[in-house]
Formats: C-alpha cells, sequence, structure tokens
C-alpha cells in the first residue's frame, strides 16, 4: 500500500539501477557529471537527514565569520557546501548564487570535497534561515518574502 509520498533514492540504488539497465541493453551508461556524496565525520547524528547548499568559495570565509552557528562545512575548490536539514528549500527560494542539492550530493566535483569546519555539537547542521539570509545579502539577492507580493 502506497503513502502518496516519494522517497529520493539513495547513491547505492541509483548505481544498481544503472547497472541493471547496462546489463539489459547491452550498453553502458556514460556518467557525464561525476556526483560526491559529503560525507558526516563519525559520531555525529543525523536526525532530520541532510541536504546541502554551495557557495561560491569567495563567499566561505564571510559567512564563517558572520553565521551564529555553523555545522559542517565543507570546500571542493570553486564552492563551500554547508550541511542543512532535509528539506530545507521548501518554502525557500535560495538565491541564484546558491546551489541547493538533496541528499547532500556534490556534482562535478574535480576532487573530493574536505572538511573545513566541524562543529562541536553532535549534530552536522548549520541552520538554514540565517544561512539563506546571508547568501542573500552577500549575493545582492531579495529573500522570497520581503519581494513584491503577488496577487
Amino acid at each position: 500500500m502506497s503513502t502518496g509520498t516519494a522517497r529520493p533514492f539513495d547513491l547505492d540504488t541509483l548505481v544498481r539501477l544503472s547497472r541493471e539497465r547496462e546489463r539489459a541493453t547491452g550498453r553502458r551508461a556514460v556518467i557525464v557529471q561525476p556526483v560526491a556524496r559529503l560525507a558526516v565525520p563519525a559520531g555525529m547524528r543525523q536526525p532530520l537527514g541532510c541536504d546541502a547548499v554551495a557557495a561560491p568559495a569567495e563567499f566561505g570565509p564571510r559567512l564563517l565569520e558572520r553565521l551564529p552557528r555553523v555545522g559542517c562545512v565543507y570546500e571542493d575548490g570553486p564552492r563551500w557546501w554547508w550541511i542543512v536539514p532535509a528539506e530545507s528549500d521548501v518554502a525557500l527560494e535560495w538565491p541564484p548564487s546558491a546551489f541547493y542539492s538533496p541528499g547532500a550530493l556534490v556534482p562535478d566535483a574535480t576532487r573530493e570535497p574536505v572538511l573545513v569546519h566541524r562543529p562541536e555539537s553532535s549534530v552536522p547542521y548549520t541552520p538554514p534561515i540565517p544561512l539563506y539570509l546571508a547568501l542573500c545579502r552577500m549575493s545582492g539577492a531579495v529573500p522570497g518574502w520581503a519581494g513584491p507580493v503577488r496577487a
């Protein structure tokens, strides 16, 4: 019996499905974009699931200074990645300078992301609203709720 809610596939399931398709069609799938998953440090709890928000690398150090609480932060060269609770994109239009990644997947990874900040707490999350507001401010974007009212 279906509950009507779709669950995203994990990376292992996607790889398995890709291999099954390769065997069935006799053709090898070409992966255009390498994908890495941000690995939360051992011993940290993830009670709310994990997504990630990427910001340009030049924003990274300034965001660290401005945010009152910071969770796990990674960098992969051109971007810094902030771990946020799953579904932190609900009702938020992240600014164009940001990239929201369900499941904390890193597309186009040219190298393995490196942990640059680990919080003292046992959870990896940066609160999404302060991160959203700081990113809007840095990029000159207007938060979605501050724009003109649409009828």
